[in-house]
């Protein structure tokens, strides 16, 4: 026999949430706070909900008549909001609502969902009859009644925030509507102005630097180093391939930590001075996307928000079988991480995948924009293939499908030297296109991270804005030009930085771009050395850099000390520097690493693996690895990982080319990325992570812990470049 109130709870749905005033919570139970402490403003749950509701909620219905939920989907149970992955309990300041289909969410994330007109469960993907609301107020809305079981008193502080939606017969192939209908402007010229808190943080960074003038210019000038392969060659010999090294490091970051706090904090990296930056980060939100994917990437980006500063911009876009601009790009003050987050809560996964179109929108934001950064970046995530631009049936697998085609022309810059806009990209799991990825990111002058492991997401996100927020160098051109007559360039090993030579081989160039705080580069060298008839030293190099200081806006030009070489009579048999053979590994390892890829793409699993096995055996005979070096440990590491990724054809297709040609990219550039399933410093695939993007991580991972150490001092682990170097 069924009571009168079971009735009651059967006709409104087991869904049924009452806002109930914080204030009586908190009469009734002395443990609620009505704070969100430190640690929990950099949670998940502040990440993506930066406000705290002013009420909590009661259940209508008992916890014993929710829907068990399955293993996959553990994560998203009633103590996890689906969304954001934080805790949801009473008294800690958000409402919840639980859905007809047992998922439950913090208020305010499912209500952003919702006001965009998502009426579907974003785990399950189940259609709802009824959807929160969510008022500004506790008056009911206009030409709705409140609804209020019977054997309630009528109670004005009592109000449902569910309203049910009208049943629609089934059509086959219905359309989909898109995420936002607002129409999109013809020219995205609606960029937030940089305003006058830009010139006054610029201010204060040159105030700053003003204070120790001569050691502050000093420290904030690239550094240039020359090592030849030998100190000595006799006078009578001469050699065609003698290699020079060629080492440049940027300036450190500045900190303007004041004494005696040990806190790593939000503030004091805004305040830190450092090139601002314009960041667009274009977000794959396809059918694959659903679920646990979707949600990690709502808080990864949440995270990325919490750290850019007011002097940054963002933009976001959105796509699936085709894209959208989800807000306009605008500076990351208090108001538009509020509104970027908002947005980025609303997102729901569905559709194809159309990268190229994704990439379109991304650059019309930065060619259209009315005023500029001084550092311009895209960020690229996608988990699956494109099916709209790209086909990869196109027959034999040495027929690769034209990657350029999914980059704007304001991207990759044509066949003009250098690169436009950077795209740095992220490959999502087993199912994504590794070579269009890579390709992208090639062209551009990014990087490609794989991300195999669902949960490293927000630190690979961290690790590229660590880097991206400390740009302490722009536009650096190296030029290399020979001393004596005789001697002559023959070759530069630059990666995949642009470089040439002149005809006659006196001199070489080289586009770096922008440098990170504490990066370095290293480049290989080739000339000849000419047999010398008297002297007691050959001349044979000298090295320039030019490049733009982004505090000072001003070109800033510096030149090497003259590279000698000794002539003695006789020389003995003289071992090759530390510092040179370090990086000839390198490059013989990276090119091992081609070599193998290659291979593996032509179906010959054995031969790649042969390849990497004699690369190895190479490396571990020389005298850095011999020296234990931790650059060659490193190296050594990386390629037996990807010996043992390429075991068979399904294991290469689903990790072997993604982790190959991150590895690629990182080499070619110089520049860290993610690997695999890890983005630690303890990684010794990661060579080249510089303190910045060692501390963003630090600070990611304390911030999934939800702990204390969020607060502690940051110590950032060293970089195999900033190591001690063995003699």
């Amino acid at each position: 026999m069924v009571s009168k109130w079971g009735k009651v709870k059967l006709a409104l749905g087991l869904n049924l949430c009452t806002y109930v005033p914080k204030k009586t919570l908190d009469e009734n139970d002395d443990s609620g706070s009505s704070t969100v402490s430190e640690s929990e403003r950099h949670s998940g749950a502040a990440l993506i909900s930066p406000a705290t509701a002013d009420w909590d909620v009661a259940p209508a219905t008992p916890r014993s008549q929710v829907l068990k939920l399955s293993k996959s989907l553990s994560r998203s149970s009633k103590k996890t909001c689906s969304i954001c992955l934080a805790s949801m309990k009473r008294g800690d300041g958000h409402a919840i609502f639980t859905a007809e289909c047992s998922h439950s969410f913090h208020f305010q994330c499912i209500a952003s969902n919702v006001k965009h007109g998502n009426q579907v469960c974003p785990v399950c993907r189940a259609e709802w009859k009824e959807i929160p609301l969510q008022f500004p107020s506790l008056d009911p809305p206009i030409g709705r009644a409140r609804v209020n079981p019977v054997d309630w008193p009528q109670n004005n502080a009592l109000m449902t925030v569910i309203r049910r939606l009208p049943t629609t017969r089934p059509t086959p192939n219905r359309h989909i509507s898109p995420l936002f209908q607002a129409p999109e402007p013809a020219i995205f010229d609606d960029d937030e102005s940089l305003g006058h808190q830009l010139n006054s943080t610029e201010k204060s960074a040159s105030d700053k630097s003003s204070i120790d003038s001569c050691e502050s210019c000093d420290n904030r000038k690239v550094k240039i180093e020359t090592y030849p392969e030998v100190p000595a060659v006799s006078r009578s010999s001469a050699s065609d391939n003698f290699t020079v090294l060629v080492q440049l490091k940027a300036p450190g970051s500045v900190s303007v930590q004041e004494p005696g706090k040990n806190q790593v904090n939000l503030s004091q990296v805004s305040q830190t001075p450092r090139a601002p930056v314009d960041l667009v980060t274009v977000l794959d939100i396809s059918g694959s996307m659903a679920g646990t994917k979707l949600a990690l990437l709502k808080r990864a980006m949440g995270f990325v928000i919490q750290n850019l500063g007011p002097n940054d911009r963002l933009a976001v876009i959105a796509f699936s079988s085709t894209a959208r601009r989800l807000f306009p790009l605008r500076r990351m003050s208090e108001t538009g991480r509020q509104q970027a987050l908002q947005a980025v809560n609303s997102l729901v996964a569905n559709g194809g995948t159309n990268i190229a179109e994704g990439l379109r929108k991304g650059a019309k934001i930065m060619e259209d924009r009315k005023e500029k950064n001084s550092v311009t970046s895209i960020i690229l995530l996608s988990d699956g293939q494109d099916t709209y631009t790209v086909s990869n049936n196109s027959g034999s697998r040495q027929q690769q499908p034209n990657y350029k085609l999914l980059l704007p022309l304001s991207i990759h810059g044509g066949n003009s030297s250098g690169f436009k806009i950077p795209v740095h990209a992220f490959g999502f799991g087993a199912d994504h296109d590794a070579s269009s990825m890579h390709s992208i990111s090639e062209i551009s002058g990014g990087t490609f991270s794989f991300i195999e492991t669902e949960g490293v997401i927000q630190d690979a996100f961290a690790q590229c804005i660590g880097g991206l927020l400390s740009v302490v160098v722009k536009e650096l051109q190296v030029s290399i030009e020979c001393l004596h007559p005789g001697v002559r360039l023959s070759s530069l090993k630059a990666g995949s930085y642009p470089n040439c030579l002149m005809s006659d081989g006196h001199m070489g160039t080289i586009d770096v771009g922008d440098l990170y705080a504490d990066e370095e580069r290293d480049f290989l060298v080739s000339i000849n050395i000419p047999t010398e008839s008297s002297c007691a030293e050959t001349s044979l190099l000298k090295v320039k850099c030019v490049y733009v200081d982004p505090f000072t806006k001003e070109k800033v030009s510096i030149r090497s000390e003259d590279l000698r070489i000794k002539r003695p009579e006789k020389a003995g048999q003289e071992s090759v520097l530390i510092e040179v053979d370090r990086q000839q590994n390198r490059v013989r390892v990276a090119e091992a690493m081609a070599q193998a890829r290659a291979a593996a793409e032509k179906g010959d699993l054995v031969g790649a693996t042969s390849i990497l096995e004699n690369s190895r055996k190479l490396l571990s005979e020389s005298q850095s690895a011999k020296s234990h070096d931790r650059l060659c440990v490193a190296l050594d590491a990386e390629l037996k990982e990807m010996q043992e990724r390429m075991a068979s054809r399904n294991v290469y297709e689903a990790s072997g080319r993604a982790y190959i040609l991150s590895g690629l990219s990182s080499h070619s550039w110089q520049r860290a990325t993610a690997r695999g399933d890890s983005t630690g410093g303890s990684s010794l695939v990661q060579a080249y992570q510089t303190p910045s993007m060692a501390e963003m991580v630090t600070r990611s991972q304390a911030t999934l812990l939800a702990s204390p150490s969020a607060q502690r001092n940051v110590q950032p682990v060293w970089s195999f470049a900033s190591q001690p170097k063995p003699r």
